[in-house]
Order: structure tokens, then C-alpha cells, then sequence
């Protein structure tokens, strides 16, 4: 299960209504990569596989890949406005290590492959 509070579902709602294709979700993944091994993919989709799972929170449908699921498996997203800009953001109960930029992870099970870039 994930959360999301309300002010990033709020944000969430707006932006896929800002979408013109119907039926649209948010899906959550997760890539190899990033500074700490792991990245995290957020956006909007209308395309499902059986490789996905899904669930309602908020009022959103939200769907991810299976493969996926055992990493962010509690993760909280939240949106802070800052000034004049503002941001989502993601707190992940199995991310052992992080950035300093806050994109990318590891856990204490999975390293994945962290890029040779800086964020």
C-alpha cells in the first residue's frame, strides 16, 4: 500500500484533468539507475498489462508493476509548495541510502545499478 496526502492528490487530480485522453492513471515504477541504484518513474498512463497492479487512493487509480511493488511498498508522496515553485515529494520506509537530490535509492536487499552521472 501507498499514500498520498492530500495536497499531492489534490495536485495529482489537477494535472491528469489537464490531460485531453480519457481514463487516464498515475503509475508509479521504479528504474535502475541514479546516483544510489534505483530512480523513481511517476506519471500519467492509460495503458495496463498484466504485469501491473492496482489500487485506489484518494479518488486516484494508482498502478505499478508488479516487479516494482516489493520497493515501494509504503512509500508516501506528498506535494510541498516552496515560494514560487513547488514539488512532489517521496518518502520510501525500504530506501536504506539516498541522494541528496531525493530521486534515487537502494535498500538493504537491492542495490540496483547506480549510474556513473551525478543528479
Amino acid at each position: 500500500m501507498i499514500s498520498i496526502s492530500d495536497a499531492a492528490a489534490e495536485q495529482l487530480k489537477t494535472m491528469r484533468e489537464s490531460q485531453e485522453i480519457p481514463n487516464m492513471f498515475l503509475r508509479l515504477g521504479v528504474n535502475p539507475g541514479g546516483c544510489s541504484g534505483f530512480s523513481y518513474a511517476m506519471g500519467f498512463d492509460d495503458n495496463e498489462t498484466d504485469q501491473d497492479v492496482y489500487m485506489d487512493v484518494k479518488g486516484l487509480k494508482v498502478v505499478m508493476e508488479k516487479e516494482s511493488l516489493r520497493l515501494l511498498e509504503g512509500l508516501e508522496i506528498d506535494f510541498e509548495e516552496s515560494g514560487m515553485t513547488g514539488g512532489f515529494t517521496i518518502n520510501n520506509p525500504n530506501a536504506t541510502a539516498t541522494c541528496g537530490c531525493g530521486h534515487s535509492f537502494r535498500t538493504a536487499t537491492d542495490e540496483g545499478k547506480p549510474s556513473e552521472e551525478p543528479c
